[in-house]
């Protein structure tokens, strides 16, 4: 069940996506993104007082994509992981042009600053527990992947196959350190 803040916070990002498809990020007020949600902006300010905030609610939004991923009974780990983190990747494209927008705009390390979260919900999305070395390395494979996806415009298949790439190249690693799955 949703709660009125998660309805609110849900409003919230949905504005704030909207707006930034049209606006530049830095010209977008928490007092802009209250009026497009159609909230009044007091409300809006006690759940999250700031933009960051709303894009964090965003980022656990894009988040819950992949960990409702279901590979199947009896996946590899490779599988699991690869439809987690393409979840993730496929909630966030219908929102394209205003993810990059607000990307550039906040620059890299405020955007890295999510990785972390994001790459630990793909690893338990695929029943994988999130150890640090783990998390390290799909934090590096997670950041990779945008970076191309970001790129990558039509049927994703780069944004795939680099994916694929990358959690292969990160099975042999962890497994050559003894941390594999």
């Amino acid at each position: 069940m949703i709660t009125p803040a998660e309805d609110l916070l849900d409003r919230a990002a949905a504005a704030a996506l909207s707006l930034a498809a049209d606006r530049p990020w830095p010209q977008i007020a928490l007092r802009d993104i209250a009026v497009a949600a159609g909230a009044p902006f007091a409300e809006l300010y006690v759940k999250a007082d700031s933009k960051a905030k709303v894009l964090a609610h965003l980022s656990r939004r894009f988040d819950q994509a992949a960990l409702n991923a279901d590979a199947g009974e009896g996946a590899a780990a490779h599988d699991r992981l690869f439809d987690a983190a393409m979840a993730r990747v496929e909630a966030m494209e219908p929102h394209r042009h205003a993810l990059i927008a607000i990307s550039k705009s906040e620059g890299l390390p405020r955007v890295a600053a999510r990785f972390p979260r994001t790459a630990r919900a793909i690893l338990e999305a695929a029943g994988i527990e999130a150890t640090p070395v783990r998390l390290a390395a799909m934090t590096a494979v997670w950041a990779r992947t945008l970076q191309v996806w970001r790129d990558d415009e039509g049927a994703l298949n780069r944004t795939m196959a680099e994916l694929d790439k990358r959690l292969k190249q990160m099975a042999e690693q962890l497994a050559k350190v003894g941390a594999g799955f």
